[in-house]
């Protein structure tokens, strides 16, 4: 079974000093060492690059665009990217629709309408209400998705 892969997780898992990086760590290597798809979107790495390179001083982590760039390679060759398509335009059109989607909640409808064109069905977030509407996207937290992958080892 196939997990998508939040911005707020893989922003956790660049900062040693959050109190949240382990849980991020150890959730994404939980879901990589059972062997199912773990993948992300363009729609999460452009978010990514927007709170990396944005300074500090505005809610941003302060980093180049050449120590994002690193970032983001790392990333690419740890999770599966998965590509855009057209689809996924006319999937967020039906979604933002349906769901009177408003303001910043449009790039997280985005996400889940790069999920449906996917066929992927979970999401590891540390923001679960911010993907509460969408009934048929299950939710995983890091702690819910470390015991999934300590399940499937033993």
């Amino acid at each position: 079974m196939a997990c998508l892969v939040d911005t707020n997780i893989l922003l956790r898992s660049l900062q040693p000093q959050h109190p949240l990086h382990r849980e991020a760590v150890d959730a994404v290597t939980s879901l990589l060492q059972t062997g199912e798809q773990v993948a992300i979107v363009p729609q999460v790495i452009v978010e990514f690059w927007n709170v990396c390179t944005r300074p500090a001083a505005n809610n941003g982590l302060g980093l180049t665009p050449i120590q994002t760039e690193t970032e983001v390679k790392r990333i690419e060759a740890l999770l599966e990217l998965l590509p855009e398509t057209s689809a996924i335009y006319d999937e967020w059109r039906r979604i933002v629709v349906l769901h009177s989607v408003s303001g910043v909640e449009v790039h997280d409808a985005r996400i889940v309408a790069a999920m449906k064109v996917h066929g992927i069905t979970r999401i590891l977030t540390f923001n679960e209400q911010d993907f509460k509407r969408y009934q048929d996207i299950t939710r995983l937290t890091p702690a819910v998705a470390a015991a999934l992958g300590g399940k499937r080892g033993e």
